[in-house]
């Protein structure tokens, strides 16, 4: 446990970093007509996901929402860093659509750096069962989602796009709590844009292990107008319930509830920020509002990375 006078230094000294590598967003593009090159789903989701229907998409999961902490919960005396809502980041966002019912939902996700330029990361669990067969309707994601806008466009979801590992498809969510990641490939925006020239993206890291300082994770609670934001550390949390097997990093953050499923945990990396996990793994992400897991990044995220960035036939259900 790090203390809380020597936890706040290490924001201090974050938050000055940033403002010397994060540079200037990219600008939102605009126009009243669709360009040449323009997605033509895109165009479609963009009507379709009006600022009411987005304000109405529920979550996906049931992170945090256990009612008796568990033990996976707070340790007695431990500091929980605060969470506080704000406008977000180009590189993170949410992604959007419709169940079998008709009802909206959600789920958050980050753009990362890839040589196609179009890559989400986020929770397999989020992923899981998007494919162009699948009940899920109306799919795209919304980079820098916040009070209704959409800043750079809605990204559809390709079909055959969306890459789980095949042991999270084999094991299912709990027993496969150690592959909980996934990649979304898209297409371009209603601007004939591409995700990453419209956003920028964060730099994958894997094999790093368990243990960062600082951490500044990021998560769309669903129903919220903004995502949420915290700064803490990961540290390693061997998992006792056989259910959940495996080890996880592990952070203690305010608020992170459902919907915040896939949102990114990031460090400072030269031109901006890196992923070093997503709100996931050990139980969905965690059974309650301040402390939440990820599934550790290792040669199975690079080899899960490398199918989406080269086009191999995805995974899926045997």
């Amino acid at each position: 446990m790090v203390p809380r006078t020597r936890f706040i230094r290490q924001a201090a000294t974050l938050a000055a970093a940033l403002l010397l590598s994060a540079g200037t967003a990219p600008a939102a593009f605009a126009g009243n007509a669709p360009p040449p090159g323009a997605s033509p789903a895109a165009v479609r989701l963009d009507a379709y996901w009006t600022p009411a229907r987005m304000a109405a998409a529920r979550p996906a999961d049931t992170k945090g929402s256990e009612i008796t902490p568990r033990v996976d919960g707070p340790r007695p005396g431990e500091y929980i860093p605060p969470s506080r809502s704000f406008d977000g980041i180009p590189q993170a966002g949410t992604f959007f659509w419709t169940d079998a019912k008709g009802t909206g939902r959600t789920c958050s996700g980050s753009v990362v750096r890839s040589p196609g330029r179009d890559l989400v990361l986020s929770a397999g669990h989020c992923l899981n069962g998007y494919s162009g067969t699948s009940p899920r309707r109306h799919l795209g994601f919304v980079p820098q989602y916040h009070d209704g806008a959409k800043p750079f466009g809605i990204f559809p979801v390709k079909n055959n796009g969306v890459y789980v590992a095949q042991e999270y498809y084999d094991l299912g969510a709990h027993a496969g709590a150690r592959y909980d990641f996934g990649f979304a490939v898209t297409e371009r925006n209603e601007h004939g844009a591409l995700l990453q020239d419209a956003t920028g993206g964060v730099q994958l890291l894997t094999g790093t292990g368990y243990f960062h300082a600082p951490v500044r994770m990021i998560g769309y609670p669903g129903g919220a107008p903004k995502p949420l934001e915290c700064w803490s550390i990961t540290t390693r949390w061997a998992s006792d319930d056989p259910a959940d097997p495996g080890t996880f990093p592990r952070i203690a953050c305010d608020g992170f509830v459902g919907g915040t499923s896939g949102g990114p945990m990031l460090m400072p990396w030269p031109g901006g920020w890196a992923v070093i996990g997503v709100i996931g793994g050990y139980h969905t992400g965690g059974n309650t509002p301040q402390i939440s897991y990820s599934a550790c990044f290792g040669a199975a995220t690079r080899a899960l990375y490398r199918a989406a960035v080269t086009g191999a036939p995805p995974a899926g259900p045997r």
